[in-house]
């Protein structure tokens, strides 16, 4: 009878994840933006949350908890139960922030489970109009003959925009000059000013710039072109062979969450991106949505780590 009554409670034990991912979600899940409210980051969040809650019933609270590049809403959510029901919504900061930072308060391998990924969007390579450059290959024979003269704007040392412009210096083989403003605003003004040559910027940024004629658009960075603009060539076609760099978005819990409650939201996520609700607002950030599993999310998040440290340690950029 004791032993019973012991191998029933083993197997009550043993059977309690599963009942409680069969029954996710059961209460409110919190969806943790790490970034102010009004930023691609804030609409992305919030347009998977309110598809979340019309698919599962269940409410889907967002919240911005904005501070230290993304630092603050992210460290909450490393030390939340690892239930499935305080998720994080990340993007490519997440996995910049460690290549440019001495110190960090978690790692982004081992303190978060990939869920699912969302979207992703080339960046574009613009420069000004009183430089004498109609494309990228202009603008690499160009630097090559000036090392160093060329100038490249960034929102800020650290920003995606100076990352990103040293990733296409190394790997055209040249070295280019860094801008840093506060924000990405100031950085076009000068650009359009002709106070500074280049700028790698997020599609919606400078799109309306490139369109009517105030930049010239030089390249995209990923491997296929944009159909925003078609008639813009790819750094691939430029001459950097396999370059391929986008802005991203997706989905990550606290490490440990419960194998069939990833595999739950990565399925519903994966549902809903075809649904106009969020084609619109990635179209809007020039995002094409895309499916992953959990694995092939995580395996990207560690390749992108991994190059942006290389990136960073070889053009010295550190903001601590």
């Amino acid at each position: 009878m004791i032993k019973t009554a012991a191998w029933l409670a083993a197997a009550l034990v043993l059977a309690n994840p599963a009942a409680s991912a069969q029954t996710y979600p059961s209460k409110p899940i919190t969806l943790v933006i790490p970034f102010a409210a009004g930023g691609s980051n804030d609409i992305i969040g919030r347009a998977i949350g309110k598809k979340l809650t019309e698919a599962w019933g269940q409410p889907v609270v967002v919240e911005n908890r904005s501070g230290a590049g993304g630092l603050i809403g992210s460290s909450d959510v490393a030390a939340a139960a690892p239930d499935g029901y305080t998720l994080l919504l990340v993007s490519s900061t997440f996995t910049i922030n460690p290549a440019i930072r001495k110190s960090m308060p978690f790692d982004t391998t081992r303190d978060f489970a990939p869920v699912a990924f969302i979207a992703r969007s080339p960046l574009l390579l613009v420069a000004s109009t009183s430089l004498a450059v109609k494309s990228a290959k202009e603008l690499i024979a160009l630097a090559k003959s000036r090392p160093g003269q060329i100038t490249y704007a960034s929102a800020g040392p650290g920003s995606i925009n100076q990352i990103a412009a040293e990733l296409i210096a190394l790997s055209a083989g040249v070295k280019l000059m860094h801008v840093p403003y506060r924000g990405g605003a100031p950085a076009l003004n000068d650009l359009i000013g002709g106070h500074v040559d280049v700028y790698v910027s997020s599609l919606p940024q400078v799109l309306q710039l490139a369109q009517s004629g105030k930049a010239n658009a030089l390249a995209v960075t990923s491997v296929k072109r944009t159909p925003l603009l078609p008639d813009v060539p790819t750094l691939d076609e430029a001459g950097l062979t396999g370059f391929d760099l986008s802005s991203w978005w997706g989905i990550v819990g606290p490490a440990g969450m419960p194998a069939d409650v990833v595999n739950a939201l990565n399925a519903q996520i994966g549902k809903m991106l075809a649904s106009p609700e969020l084609i619109t607002p990635l179209a809007n950030e020039g995002a094409e949505a895309a499916t992953m599993t959990p694995q092939q999310f995580g395996e990207l998040m560690r390749m992108e780590t991994e190059r942006w440290i290389k990136v960073a340690r070889e053009a010295h950029i550190s903001i601590d």
